[in-house]
């Protein structure tokens, strides 16, 4: 298993960022189900403030090219990517058309 951190911005509205939680509580299955698939085996996000961290662990098959792929053909995973775009916006550094962006591990315990 290898691990992931990504990060990104929420626009900083209480009333968008509670929005975007609620929306997070009932992810669509079409979107778990292209997650799940695409090797990821386990996700999770938190946030604080308007800053989203989100923690993925997948398999040895999981790419991400294979998966934005894969979710470029997907209409359901398309229509959830366009949905959270209202609430989430770039990080500053990040390049153009980038969403999450992939954090580098500085620190390690063991």
């Amino acid at each position: 298993m290898k691990r992931y951190c990504l990060a990104l911005d929420l626009k900083d509205d209480p009333k968008l960022i509670a929005e975007y939680e609620a929306w997070h509580k009932k992810v669509p299955p079409a979107v778990t189900f292209s997650i799940i698939s695409a090797g990821i085996r386990d996700m999770e996000i938190y946030r604080t403030g308007n800053r989203l961290l989100m923690i993925m662990e997948v398999d040895d098959n999981f790419s991400f090219d294979k998966k934005s792929k894969a979710d470029e053909k997907n209409a359901k995973v398309q229509d959830w990517e366009t949905l959270m775009w209202d609430f989430q916006q770039p990080l500053p550094f990040a390049k153009e058309g980038e969403k999450w962006v992939l954090m580098d591990k500085i620190f390690d315990l063991k």
